[in-house]
């Protein structure tokens, strides 16, 4: 008896966020170690569709570096980086395009349904949802896209006929030449224009940490006012950066909040949208 007035507890707990974030749009940019283990990729995906059944409107973004590098392999040919940022020429640009919209998107539309979610598949070139330019670095990566326009009609209708939109993060410029696109560039930029109630960053690490290594050094909540000064105190660094900058370009266009969790923890979308304690480091 203790056991269930336990689960009991947990779910009252739950409802003030479920009424908080009902008919709500969430936007969960899925990555890194939880696209990767079996177990983990059913967690997120029961994740994903409990917050449906609930009348949260989950919109799922994700990349899968992984998938293209071994797709490139077979080919024969190698997959090159720079600073941690994949080179792309434009025969990778196809092949992204090619793995991320179909192997990997059709995969994942296929486990939502599977724990009886309703999922459709979609991408950045479907109805020119993801417009974008060459993106401006101090190196050049090819054909690597910055986000200049979202078209969220294609989102909007998914979500309105009681899908969960699954969003492969390649676009096109006004040419139609084909771009890779950073899953969490794209998640902030689709959050933003949706005027998304929270924006989801799903990685590898327990979030922002004031000290390097130290899980328990991690920074909580943070203001978006703060981020250059952690900058240039070194506290965010390395990839890091681009993550904390999506949230801040987002928390700018429109998102109430954004969050950077640790998806190596089984549930943690369920711990950081329905629990008190929440978990990983808000951006607000």
């Amino acid at each position: 008896m203790k056991d269930t007035i336990t689960r009991a507890k947990v779910l009252i707990e739950a409802l003030p966020y479920i009424q908080k974030f009902f008919n709500k749009t969430v936007v969960i940019k899925y990555g890194g170690n939880a696209m990767i283990n079996e177990s983990l990729k059913k967690a997120v995906m029961k994740d994903i569709v409990l917050l449906s059944l609930v009348g949260i409107k989950v919109v799922l973004v994700h990349g899968g570096g992984p998938e293209i590098s071994a797709m490139l392999n077979i080919m024969g040919k190698e997959s090159k980086f720079i600073d941690g940022l994949r080179y792309t020429d434009k025969e990778t640009a196809e092949v992204a395009a090619m793995v991320l919209a179909g192997k990997v998107n059709k995969s994942l539309v296929s486990l939502v349904q599977q724990h009886s979610g309703k999922a459709i598949g979609l991408c950045g070139l479907d109805g020119g949802m993801l417009e974008v330019e060459k993106i401006q670095s101090q190196v050049d990566l090819g054909f690597v896209g910055d986000v200049t326009k979202v078209e969220v009609a294609p989102i909007t209708m998914a979500l309105g006929n009681g899908f969960i939109p699954v969003v492969a993060t390649v676009g096109a410029d006004k040419e139609g030449q084909t771009y890779n696109i950073n899953a969490d560039t794209a998640a902030a930029a689709i959050a933003g224009a949706l005027n998304a109630e929270k924006l989801i960053l799903m990685t590898d690490v327990r979030g922002l940490l004031m000290e390097k290594d130290n899980e328990d050094s991690m920074i909580h909540r943070i203001s978006i006012h703060e981020v250059t000064k952690l900058i240039e105190e070194g506290i965010i660094s390395g990839g890091m950066i681009p993550k904390i900058q999506s949230c801040v370009d987002g928390i700018k266009s429109g998102i109430k909040e954004a969050v950077i969790i640790d998806g190596r923890i089984e549930h943690s979308i369920l711990i950081e949208l329905l629990s008190d304690e929440g978990i990983g480091t808000l951006l607000y």
